[in-house]
Order: C-alpha cells, then structure tokens, then sequence
C-alpha cells in the first residue's frame, strides 16, 4: 500500500519515485504552528526557552505501527516519502533507541526530513528542537524550488508540530543548559566538519557528549569514504575516522550495516546521478556512558 501510494502521488506530479519529486513552493508562513523559532542572541543563560519542556521524567519504547502511519499522512510531503526507501527512518531510530517522550536535538535539521519522523516519534510528551544556522536557511532544497527553512516551516505548520522548536543558531553556540537532553541526531552532516579539519570534528562532538544526559544518545549516519580518497571533495568520510573521534569524545560506539549499500561507488561524488543519491552510509550509535 505504502508503495502504491509513493507510486501514484510520484505520477500524478510528472516524477518517478526513483528521484526526489519536486513540490509546489509554498505560501511563507508567519507563524509556524503554537512553536517558537529562536536565535542564539534570544537564549537567557544558556536555556532553550520553556517552549520546549523538559523530557518526560516516563519515557515508553517507540510505538512503530503509530510512527508508521504517521509516515503515510497526507500531512506528509511526498518528496519526503520517497527518501524513505533509502533511509530507512523507522528502523534507524528503533536501532538508536529513540522512545517517546525524549527531548530531542536535530543538529542542522536542513528542510526538516527528520524533524517531522522525531516530532512524531517523541509525542506530545517530547520536543524536538529543530537547529539550523541562518546560512543554512536559505539553502534551496534537495531538487525543489523552495528554501530549506521554508520547507521546514511547512512541514511544522502542515504536520502541527506542536512540540517543536526551531533554534537558529551556529553549532558553535547552540546556548542549551550541560546534560539537558536525551537524544540527538546528527545526519549526512559530520564530514562537513571532519574533512577540513578533523579538529573542529573533535570539538563539535564534545560539545554534543556535554549536552547529553548520562546514558544519552547521539545519532549518527555519513556517506562512507574510502581512506586515501579526497572525501572533502567527495563529501565521504571513512567510518573508521567518525568511530575513533566518537570514542575519543568519550562514546561508547555501537554500529549498524542498515544504510549500507554494497553496489556505491566510493571514488563517486554522493551528488554523482549516477548513484541517484543511494550511497552507502554508516550509523552509529554513541552512547554518553550511564554514570
């Protein structure tokens, strides 16, 4: 059924369910749904404003056949849909531990893929806070005709997302209080830091370690690189490079072959057509350790 839909609705706008279809640009919201959107110089004393409550101090395994159909709501973007296949998001947040109500980060949340998936996921009893740079905001979307932070506010408004909030700020000065939050996920996103300067790679995950709980979970998937390869150019990284900076940020590193896909070529650029952006990813699980 699932497929069938992606199929009919992919047809009924001109597309094939093997691209990311493209959407109607829609109408800039104001007012997105009863959140707040917040930037760094907004933030008192190192604190995500209260919109965004504490994690439920009762916290229940992720309710998948909910999630699931959630997924298939008109509400929900098709060009979102289609990724699914790829992504695999269910199984990718069953593997990382994501329960309902956790507070949630969604570091660089882009167009907001994942950000609606956790909204969901978390429940009413959760929050999700959405982080984006003001850079990053203006970014067309993935094969679209609009900006990412339009796509995001059309997902939140379109989905009400009502225990979202967005964070404009750069990864440098999220201003979130030491161990406030359960979860974070962080995808597609680390070689951007690593293949610069593995440096700023380091420092990015100790900030992430501090803002976890005890026994809180960072969340990560790349595009795979092959060591010796120009990955900056190729947007990889080697899996190997990300599992020895987690570890060395105090991570316990746990892993999965989900996303794995044996026929990517790494030597390829992951914007390459010819991968049609199926390219092979790591995940990972990272664990603060339970004190």
């Amino acid at each position: 059924m699932r497929r069938l839909r992606a199929c009919v609705l992919a047809i009924c706008l001109g597309h094939v369910a093997s691209v990311d279809a493209q959407s109607p640009a829609p109408e800039q919201a104001q007012n997105v749904a009863n959140t707040g959107t917040y930037n760094s110089s907004d933030l008192p004393s190192n604190n995500i404003p209260d919109a965004c409550s504490p994690a439920s101090s009762s916290q229940h395994e992720l309710d998948t056949d909910a999630l699931s159909h959630a997924l298939i709501s008109p509400s929900r973007e098709v060009t979102d849909y289609l990724r699914d296949e790829t992504r695999k998001p269910i199984q990718t947040l069953t593997f990382l531990g994501l329960k309902r109500g956790m507070r949630v980060l969604d570091l660089y949340a882009a167009g907001g893929y994942y950000t609606f998936i956790l909204a969901k996921a978390v429940g009413e009893n959760g929050c999700v806070i959405a982080q984006n740079t003001q850079r990053g905001l203006a970014f067309i979307e993935d094969r679209q005709a609009i900006t990412q932070g339009e796509a995001l506010e059309t997902k939140i408004r379109a989905g009400n997302l009502t225990n979202v909030v967005q964070l404009i700020t750069p990864t440098t000065a999220l201003g979130l209080a030491p161990e406030s939050l359960d979860f974070i996920l962080l995808t597609l996103t680390l070689h951007d830091y690593a293949n610069p300067n593995p440096e700023r790679a380091k420092a990015l995950l100790a900030t992430l370690y501090s803002l976890l709980r005890s026994g809180g979970i960072l969340g990560v998937s790349d595009h795979i690189g092959d060591t010796g390869n120009n990955n900056s150019a190729l947007h990889r990284m080697p899996q190997e490079q990300a599992m020895a900076l987690a570890r060395e940020a105090g991570f316990e590193v746990t892993t999965s072959d989900l996303l794995n896909v044996h026929t990517d070529d790494h030597s390829r650029s992951i914007f390459d057509p010819r991968l049609a952006r199926n390219t092979d990813r790591f995940l990972l699980r990272l664990q603060k350790p339970e004190r």
